[in-house]
């Protein structure tokens, strides 16, 4: 959370007008930046106090970018002084993003490599099963008469999980 607090104080600090505030992982929908980049107006700037807080990859931050572009607004990080108003700008943005791109890439090989040797060493093992752990709690619950959903929030495990724990089939999800 310091590290959020320390986003929102120099985003304050640069006089950002209305601050978008998500803390979500890197694979799940980011509906905050999508309420920013909806929200933005010709002549706007949407400041960002690190560029991996505003793209997962290149080709992200370059859709991004086009999209801020298209509306007429810019970009600016912070700590790395680009903001895309200039030619300079955005030629420095998209070389630091390739760059950013680049290094992800080699931790995430680094990280599979690594895995690698522990599984071959039979030091890995994988990520506890906590769903599995609970089965019997799973069942109990279901048998006084909880629904899944509630079993899931209850537990602090997936719906999937306590459909798997029970051995029944996954309903299909309803809109809503």
């Amino acid at each position: 959370m310091a590290g959020l607090e320390a986003q929102e104080r120099d985003l304050t600090a640069a006089g950002c007008e209305k601050i978008f505030s998500e803390q979500v992982s890197a694979i799940g929908k980011r509906p905050q930046l999508e309420a920013a980049l909806d929200f933005i107006r010709e002549g706007d700037t949407i400041i960002v106090t690190k560029l991996d807080r505003l793209a997962r990859s290149v080709q992200h931050l370059l859709e991004i970018a086009e999209r801020v572009k298209a509306k007429g607004a810019d970009l600016s990080i912070l700590n790395l002084g680009a903001d895309t108003s200039t030619a300079t700008g955005r030629l420095m943005f998209t070389v630091i993003g390739a760059i950013a791109c680049f290094e992800r890439e080699l931790m995430l090989e680094r990280q599979r490599e690594g895995i690698a040797k522990a599984k071959a060493e039979g030091k890995y093992r994988g990520r506890k099963p906590t769903a599995r752990a609970k089965a019997a709690e799973i069942k109990t619950l279901k048998a006084a008469g909880i629904r899944p959903t509630d079993i899931a929030r209850q537990l602090g495990i997936g719906r999937a999980s306590v459909y798997r724990a029970l051995g029944a089939e996954i309903p299909e999800s309803r809109p809503g």
